[in-house]
């Protein structure tokens, strides 16, 4: 078996198992389906001495952070699922309309897909997974959890957690590499959640199209996430949530600040704000602070590395590294020209370019801004929120916050997603639950005072008069 555990009939009878499972009819039932989502939350607080354990072994967070970030964000998630779910589940009913009458009456039933496939990352990975398992649950679906290679420890909680939890015909963890990835992908799901990279992305997607499976796809952008900070904001307050942002989990975050464009009138002044933050929150050195989150691996730490060391010249703040802890300062470039090629990618880890520009020029960052592929994320400090409010309704980009950071994710009742090469589909509460099912349309029809109005014949002076009513309903 590939990976000593995995092949190829392996999967096959796994995603079997589960079909099959479904196919019982269990699934659809909403009230177990609200007992599976209280025993995940159960699951999630019993082994959180354990999931904050790996966090740390994996990617150096503080407990503070990881239950911030991975613990306490699912079971929000998991509270909101289990509340709304009776209402969101309950069928929808409509007025058929006076076309089809006799018949009044029309349904819309909110029906699982069936076999989800949910691939997740390294980055959060109890959040991205556990959150998104939330969602397929509350949709009727059973789950098959592909989890990172790369956050070992992580990936073994989860699936101890998986297993005391649920039978493995309803939802399972597959561990191992790509090329495990790629035998799920090989098998008929019924749902593809991935969340990653663009450029993988687009292999799950061209994969998925051969059985013509739906897909929905949680990226972090290819040209990355922008800051705006205009020359009227308030420096501190900006420096301070943007230091905390770059800070979280080295960079490692799908909706981070890639890189910043700030007033060149106030960039001096920005600087210096941002540089006091970064050290009063962990300290002139962050990378010999033990509460500063590390890289995932030692190629991520290198990738970071010799990025930092080609604008070697122009690190105005950090620039050190601990390549056998995998950490690397939170690190400040400027100046950066807008069109260079380290804001033109996703950084994923803790180097923050600077990108000064005329106040009065800010139409022509945004042009340049359109003209990349569309961020996860769009972040604006400014005293002029009617300014910002235009912003925000006209460029386009997967969700954001206007004198704030990443927060956005965490308000109950609105889609998180991206658009492009950013994402699509969208998820969180009821929208997950949206992404998880299919709308059913059903018509109840009458046996009786059907109308001839649809059916031949047209012609002749008997039937003249169906295509003058039928012109009065369709109009």
């Amino acid at each position: 078996m590939a990976n000593g555990k995995w092949d190829q009939n392996k999967v096959h009878q796994m995603v079997l198992d589960q079909r099959a499972f479904f196919q019982t009819g269990k699934t659809l039932d909403v009230s177990w389906r609200i007992e599976q989502l209280k025993a995940l939350r159960g699951a999630v607080k019993s082994h959180e001495a354990q999931i904050l354990r790996a966090l740390n072994e994996d990617l150096g967070r503080h407990p503070v952070e990881g239950y911030f970030c991975d613990v306490g964000t699912v079971i929000l998630e998991i509270n909101e699922m289990i509340s709304g779910l009776r209402k969101w589940a309950r069928p929808e009913l409509h007025y058929s309309g006076p076309l089809c009458f006799p018949s009044v009456k029309t349904k819309v039933y909110k029906m699982p897909y069936g076999v989800s496939l949910i691939i997740s990352p390294f980055n959060f990975p109890f959040t991205l997974s556990l959150g998104v398992l939330a969602a397929s649950i509350a949709g009727g679906n059973t789950a098959v959890i592909k989890a990172s290679s790369k956050s070992v420890s992580c990936t073994r909680v989860l699936k101890e957690l998986i297993k005391d939890t649920f039978p493995e015909n309803y939802i399972t963890v597959v561990d191992g590499g790509h090329d495990v990835a790629d035998m799920c992908l090989d098998e008929r799901f019924d749902k593809i959640f991935y969340t990653g990279s663009p450029k993988v992305a687009k292999h799950v997607m061209e994969r998925a199209s051969v059985n013509l499976t739906p897909v929905a796809l949680e990226l972090g952008g290819e040209t990355g996430n922008w800051c705006i900070i205009r020359k009227d904001a308030d420096l501190k307050d900006a420096a301070r949530k943007i230091a905390f942002f770059k800070i979280c989990n080295s960079g490692q975050v799908c909706i981070n600040i890639n890189q910043v464009a700030v007033a060149e009138e106030v960039a001096d002044e920005f600087l210096e704000c941002l540089k006091a933050e970064i050290v009063r929150q962990v300290g002139e050195h962050p990378c010999m602070n033990p509460e500063y989150p590390c890289l995932i691996t030692d190629a991520a730490y290198k990738k970071c590395a010799d990025e930092a060391d080609r604008y070697r010249d122009r690190i105005v703040f950090g620039g050190m590294g601990d390549q056998a802890a995998r950490k690397y300062d939170t690190t400040v470039i400027y100046p950066v020209g807008i069109d260079e090629e380290i804001v033109t990618h996703e950084l994923f880890c803790p180097l923050l370019p600077v990108v000064p520009y005329k106040d009065a020029d800010i139409d022509k960052v945004l042009e340049v801004i359109a003209s990349r592929e569309h961020g996860l994320a769009l972040y604006i400090f400014t005293s002029d929120v009617r300014w910002a409010d235009k912003v925000m309704r006209t460029q386009q980009y997967g969700g954001g916050c206007v004198n704030e950071v990443c927060i956005h994710m965490m308000v109950k009742g609105v889609p998180f997603n991206g658009t492009g090469h950013s994402g699509m589909g969208a998820y969180h509460g009821e929208w997950g639950f949206r992404e998880f099912t299919h709308p059913q349309t059903v018509l109840f029809g009458q046996t009786k005072f059907n109308l001839p109005l649809r059916v031949h014949p047209y012609s002749g002076a008997a039937n003249a008069y169906k295509d003058k009513v039928i012109r009065i309903f369709e109009r």
